[in-house]
């Protein structure tokens, strides 16, 4: 991002943030801002031509973020966003010039065989959260770390949805360790190179994601295809990766799970429950930052709840940015349809301006550190 761009950047946050939390008599336009930049959506596509629905949902819905993804799930395709290094830079590029404020640009770049940027297209091959703990050697994450976030800054990704903290407590996990995507069955361990991972992205630029809060190493459900109890095998321990890793001042955003657990919630699955992210995340574990979703379409949330009241629930309960990966199914405009709900959401009086500024404030506090530690 060039530092003309970031100046524009700062100057619009500074002018919008400045109205102060205490005055709530902000103008629709501003109001509309601040919505935007609460959703973040998948697309299909190799570039970004005028007349695409997410150029669309960029300019007129100003969404604050978009992911990228390297298969098209609902085509049961190879081909989505991703291609080669040059097409990747093209297309992240051309993205942000469409932007008002700047996106962030995410992909799931965890290591092993969860990589959108695969040894088949040309990128490095990188090894598993499973490897990487099994070997004992935390100088070898932070390389992890580095070569991810090294990859993914030369072609304009700036958030990466890694690493993730589960702790390995059911080994027939069908989503987590079947995939090898958790370091240990030892929380003290997946916190150790959970950080040594996060300090590798860091010193490439990239912005860091823990992920599935409040936990889903011990389900033996997959909430993408549909609801995930783990209210019989879920432990207070598996929170301990995000005390010690709050506490260490390393988290930029923390991404909820869609799992159920009555002793946490008795109606909603994390990621709408005011109780996980509000209460546990925020007000025992002190978080401050940023909170995202998991892809909102999973069968555990789209399943069991209608569009607008699954958004309504996972703003009320605290989080910041809904994912809406647009790849289990796809739904051109999905940004705009998005933007509308909250719109409606905050019309109807069931969503106050006051708790849109608190997400604007927290994604445009972390847009503008990302940009000072760029340039």
């Amino acid at each position: 991002m060039n530092k003309i761009y970031s100046i524009v950047f700062l100057l619009l946050a500074t002018s919008i943030i400045g109205c102060g939390s205490k005055n709530l008599s902000v103008d629709s336009s501003e109001v509309d801002i601040m919505i935007g930049q609460m959703v973040m959506v998948g697309f299909r596509g190799m570039d970004a031509a005028p007349d695409s629905f997410i150029v669309k949902d960029i300019r007129d819905a100003k969404i604050g973020g978009v992911i990228l993804f390297s298969k098209d799930c609902a085509l049961n395709s190879t081909e989505r966003n991703i291609s080669d290094y040059k097409q990747v830079e093209a297309l992240t590029s051309s993205l942000q010039k469409q932007a008002r404020i700047p996106l962030f640009v995410a992909a799931d770049q965890e290591g092993g065989l969860i990589c959108r940027f695969a040894v088949d297209r040309g990128f490095p091959s990188s090894p598993s959260a499973a490897e990487l703990g099994n070997s004992g050697d935390l100088k070898a994450a932070f390389r992890a770390g580095k070569a991810a976030g090294k990859t993914l800054n030369s072609v304009g990704v700036n958030v990466d949805f890694a690493p993730v903290v589960d702790v390995n407590r059911n080994a027939v996990n069908p989503v987590i360790a079947a995939l090898q995507r958790s370091f240990s069955d030892d929380p003290v361990i997946v916190s150790e190179f959970a950080k040594a991972f996060i300090d590798g992205l860091h010193s490439e630029k990239v912005i860091s994601c823990l992920k599935h809060f409040p936990g889903h190493g011990s389900s033996a459900g997959d909430s993408h295809k549909g609801f995930t109890d783990v209210t019989d095998s879920w432990s207070e321990d598996e929170l301990i990766p995000y005390r010690k890793l709050i506490n260490d001042h390393k988290v930029d955003m923390v991404m909820t799970a869609h799992i159920y657990n009555s002793k946490l919630n008795k109606k909603y699955p994390a990621t709408l429950s005011h109780s996980v992210i509000t209460g546990l995340l925020r007000n025992e574990l002190g978080f401050k930052g940023v909170v995202v979703t998991d892809d909102m379409q999973m069968q555990a949330v789209s399943g069991e709840f209608g569009f607008k009241d699954s958004v309504f629930r996972a703003v009320d309960a605290g989080a910041d940015i809904l994912l809406f990966g647009n790849n289990l199914i796809y739904e051109p405009g999905l940004g705009i349809k998005a933007v509308g709900a909250i719109k409606e959401l905050v019309r109807e009086g069931r969503i106050s301006e006051r708790r849109i500024r608190q997400s604007y404030e927290r994604i445009m506090l972390l847009k503008n550190q990302s940009i000072l530690r760029i340039n």
